[in-house]
């Protein structure tokens, strides 16, 4: 045998494609029923924390999330919230949060919520929000553009309507009275290390008693937040009236040093359940 004949085999290499995500990610929650209040409703601030919840899993799953900030010494955090509400998810369902980047500047981005029942599709209602991007060694402002080559801009959606007013600084004069002061605790610190954004909401709902709960629920609520808050620092409540269905507050730290700042101000409108 001289020698063996071989076939020429040819390969065909497809280009492979990068997967991109939608620009609107969605994202399923049961609205267990030890996270409701009496009327079997879910608690304001566990409906704050499923919105930031998926945020974080929107930002982390297209590649500019908390998971590779961290590597980073860089991390999100929220500037301004407005939730509009036309009701709250009931014990057992399930609720879906869509959620979308409509805007982004060097350092903000404009974020926004759409709450629905999952399974017949009811809007309970629309959040808007504003991110800032910070150094965690410094504290000072990041340049989100800046990280990843701008990538984030990849999925802007300034397409996808939110059908309620952009969140609001909150402007409130100086006549507001001290309603209430709360101290924070553990359980009132996030994975940043500071106040989570929604226990400052937590603590002003529970300044209500129970029977003004039995009557009203939010309507809609807009939140500035101006500075940090820490462990052991104590929150001053300073609340000005606005309209019988308007209330204004101002929330000043103490911490346990003497020292006292401004931490956020927050609007809320009540309408009858």
């Amino acid at each position: 045998m001289r020698g063996n004949s071989f076939g020429a085999i040819c390969f065909q290499f497809k280009p492979i494609s990068i997967m991109t995500l939608d620009k609107i990610g969605k994202y399923e929650f049961l609205i267990e029923p030890f996270h409701c209040d009496f009327s079997q409703r879910l608690f304001m601030g566990h409906l704050g924390n499923h919105l930031l919840n998926a945020a974080d899993f929107h930002s982390n799953d297209r590649g500019f999330g908390m998971n590779y900030l961290s590597t980073i010494q860089k991390t999100w955090v929220l500037s301004r919230l407005a939730i509009e509400l036309e009701s709250l998810p009931k014990a057992y369902s399930r609720m879906s949060v869509e959620t979308w980047v409509d805007g982004v500047m060097r350092f903000f981005t404009h974020r926004n919520f759409k709450m629905t029942d999952a399974e017949t599709g009811v809007v309970y209602g629309y959040g808007r929000s504003v991110w800032a991007m910070i150094d965690t060694e410094t504290r000072q402002p990041a340049d989100i553009l800046a990280v990843k080559e701008g990538s984030i801009v990849n999925y802007v959606d300034d397409v996808t309507p939110c059908p309620i007013e952009a969140s609001s600084r909150v402007k409130i004069g100086g006549e507001a009275d001290l309603v209430g002061s709360v101290e924070t605790h553990y359980s009132d610190v996030d994975i940043n290390g500071h106040i989570n954004s929604v226990k400052y909401l937590e603590h002003l709902f529970d300044l209500m008693t129970e029977s003004w709960h039995q009557v009203y629920r939010v309507q809609r609520v807009d939140v500035a937040y101006v500075a940090e808050s820490h462990f052991g620092d104590v929150l001053h409540y300073y609340k000005e009236e606005v309209a019988p269905d308007e209330e204004l507050y101002r929330i000043v730290k103490c911490t346990p040093a003497g020292e006292t700042a401004e931490v956020c101000r927050v609007a809320v409108k009540w309408v009858a359940k």
